[in-house]
């Protein structure tokens, strides 16, 4: 069956910031380890420093078979990582970043700006070589509109089937204007806006730094999102965008819908609105774990993908993850061949 990973990640290196030329050289970011540790507490201990940011790198440390080798999740080895492919039965790879996932926060939009170039250059390139089977979502610098809509002409002459977004970027919700101009062109290129698990503010990172309260600045955003893009009518006014929210499950899909019906028909009966996530044009990632049957019944089997995270090793990680969901016994042939296949090539427009 043909198969669509609707969530992978990509992991910076030096190469990455190597796309960065000109004027924009002098803002590489600079490689950084914790002093007197033996190698594989070293390899954990390494950051990435930018302005006045440091974001940890993702390890590899030596023997550690839960996380993807670091030649195919660094993607050093392109061949490696399309036989890893092969072996998961997968055929598309949609790549999201990891560093670049906070971009955001970064303290000046120039470095932001020559980051988000150098990262879609080096991911331009992957794509040339990938034989169709690398497909990636544009990382956009939002201190700079102008900036971001030439990132999506790029990304749209290269391979890019998305542009990346968070529930909070910066200090603006998703729903402020500022991004419409993001929006529109998004629309116009045929690029879906893809909502992901993370946040991009200074003040909520800080605040909810524990584990305890992670789920906060990582998972609620997305979820916090959706109900945004419906109740602010982003589907209305941009009628040529899709909508994906991925890695934050989609055990929420029944609560959002019945929330959203609630306030929408709340002097006629509450109920939910017919075929919401069609009309809207919505896209949810679901987790082998989920009772998927019960999603459906909400959300239908026409907008549910799966990813597996590939590259990363957290709660949404799991290399196999469409085999698993493949043999599932509660969730009809039909259902599966869209939520692997189907919806996610419509999502990304494949």
């Amino acid at each position: 069956m043909p198969t669509v990973d609707a969530d992978t990640h990509v992991i910076e290196t030096d190469i990455t910031w190597s796309y960065m030329q000109g004027e924009d050289e002098q803002l590489r970011p600079r490689a950084l380890a914790m002093p007197d540790t033996d190698e594989d507490t070293k390899r954990r201990s390494e950051f990435w420093f930018f302005d006045s940011n440091m974001e940890t790198k993702r390890a590899f440390p030596p023997g550690n078979t839960t996380l993807t080798p670091a030649d195919t999740a660094e993607m050093r080895d392109l061949p490696a990582r399309l036989r890893h492919m092969d072996d998961l039965g997968t055929d598309i790879h949609v790549l999201y970043p990891t560093v670049l996932l906070g971009m955001a926060q970064l303290s000046r939009a120039q470095t932001q700006v020559a980051m988000c170039r150098a990262y879609n250059r080096w991911l331009g390139g992957i794509w040339k070589e990938g034989n169709g089977r690398f497909r990636w979502v544009v990382v956009v610098p939002t201190q700079d509109v102008n900036a971001s809509l030439e990132e999506l002409e790029y990304g749209k002459a290269n391979g890019a089937c998305g542009v990346m977004a968070h529930g909070v970027m910066g200090d603006r919700t998703c729903v402020d204007p500022y991004f419409f101009p993001i929006y529109e062109k998004a629309g116009d290129l045929d690029l879906a806006v893809c909502f992901h698990s993370g946040m991009r503010n200074y003040q909520f990172d800080g605040l909810f730094h524990s584990r305890a309260t992670t789920i906060w600045k990582a998972k609620f955003p997305v979820i916090g999102a959706f109900h945004a893009v419906v109740m602010g009518g982003l589907p209305d006014k941009f009628p040529k965008v899709r909508w994906g929210f991925l890695e934050a499950a989609a055990s929420w899909v029944p609560y959002m819908l019945t929330d959203i019906g609630a306030r929408v028909n709340r002097t006629k009966g509450r109920g939910l609105i017919p075929d919401l996530m069609k009309r809207n044009r919505l896209y949810v990632a679901c987790q082998t774990e989920e009772d998927i049957p019960y999603i459906l019944s909400f959300a239908g089997d026409d907008h549910i993908v799966i990813g597996t995270d590939y590259s990363h090793a957290d709660t949404s990680s799991e290399l196999e993850a469409m085999q698993v969901l493949n043999q599932r016994e509660d969730i009809s042939p039909d259902a599966k061949r869209k939520i692997l296949d189907d919806n996610g090539r419509a999502l990304y427009g494949i």
